[in-house]
């Protein structure tokens, strides 16, 4: 039976686990400067904690593939030799733990220039405040009331960002990253071309699904062409919108059937791995959370497609996450804010279900 303590290998990588932790933003970085964007002795701690935990994976929060692709100013990026260099620090100390270590490739298209969320709840920073800008998306189409209503983005622009995923994606070898993941998920920009609520565009960039999803598309075909072959590719998504799910609302969003399509084609494309969530696109849309709740959309994925795919959401207990496992729902489980809470979370797991992790020598007293 399979277990959260066993490897799990993709292309020629293996991950000595499945316990893993997904991107979550620490907004902690310099919003400007030689240092902006550029991770700080707060991301090697946060990083290196779990990592001295047992924690198979770990991704890094989003990171951003241009200044104008950053949620916050206080973001972390991948445009810079700065940003490499500091990253390699980061990287280096994973491996020594038997760590991986992934990094989220990201742009937050029209949910740029915001605060962080412990300031004013977020709120969007406009662009004639400092550390402010006009965010772009594939419609000028504000998130929220309160919003920018952002650019519309031309084809030459779209084209130029896949060119910087691209080049993002080869700055992250440098650093010494082993899984690349494309952030298609949570309403940023991937997801707002692929989902009909935010994406209005009449040209071969909207429309139908093959349209909407053609940018998506374009930005992992060029991502896998600088990417090792012998290396992962994932890509995160939200498989709803959590429109449909509601019976009263009569909008156009992104669906489970929709993300069952297009996982086909990513697998087709070169994605080892759908990191699966849902959510994020429209404010107000009604989600019924609960222990796991995300978790049905991953196995649909996994057993409709056989991609293989990680689970998400609410999980935070040792017999739920290698429930998960053992039934064949997901190939690994991507814990947050558990691991926020617990940093050892593996090593406490591998302790009450009989399993092992890889703890540091100088912890084997404990």
């Amino acid at each position: 039976m399979t277990t959260l303590f066993t490897p799990y290998s993709l292309r020629s990588l293996t991950i000595p686990n499945r316990i893993w932790m997904p991107a979550m933003c620490q907004y902690s970085a310099a919003p400007e400067g030689a240092a902006v964007g550029v991770p700080t002795d707060w991301h090697f701690t946060h990083l290196a904690a779990r990592a001295a935990g047992g924690t198979g994976l770990i991704i890094t929060e989003a990171t951003a593939v241009s200044p104008e692709g950053r949620i916050t100013p206080y973001d972390l990026g991948i445009w810079s030799d700065a940003q490499v260099d500091a990253f390699r620090r980061i990287t280096a100390f994973l491996k020594t733990q038997g760590t991986v270590a992934g990094i989220q490739l990201a742009h937050a298209g029209r949910k740029a220039s915001t605060e962080r969320t412990w300031t004013d709840r977020g709120r969007p920073i406009t662009p004639e405040e400092p550390y402010g800008w006009t965010p772009v998306g594939p419609s000028g189409l504000p998130f929220d009331e309160a919003s920018t209503t952002p650019d519309e983005l031309t084809t030459d622009g779209i084209r130029g960002i896949v060119q910087e995923f691209a080049d993002a994606a080869e700055r992250a070898l440098e650093a010494g990253f082993e899984v690349a993941e494309v952030h298609g998920a949570h309403g940023y920009l991937i997801h707002q071309f692929l989902s009909p609520h935010s994406n209005h565009r009449t040209d071969e960039y909207g429309g139908s699904f093959e349209g909407r999803t053609r940018f998506a598309l374009e930005v992992v075909d060029a991502v896998r062409a600088v990417w090792p072959e012998e290396l992962p590719v994932f890509f995160r998504i939200s498989a709803t919108d959590w429109l449909t799910e509601n019976p009263e609302d009569d909008r156009e969003g992104w669906t489970g059937d929709d993300t069952v399509r297009f996982a086909k084609e990513l697998h087709a494309r070169g994605v080892d791995l759908l990191d699966v969530s849902t959510g994020g696109n429209v404010p107000d849309a009604k989600i019924v959370t609960g222990p796991g709740y995300q978790v049905p959309f991953a196995d649909r994925v996994r057993n409709e497609t056989g991609m293989p795919v990680a689970a998400v959401g609410m999980i935070t207990e040792p017999a739920q996450a290698q429930e998960i496992i053992a039934s064949g729902k997901a190939d690994a489980v991507l814990l947050a804010r558990e691991l926020l809470r617990n940093p050892y979370w593996a090593r406490h797991a591998a302790q009450e279900l009989g399993g092992e992790v890889m703890s540091p020598i100088q912890y084997h007293r404990a």
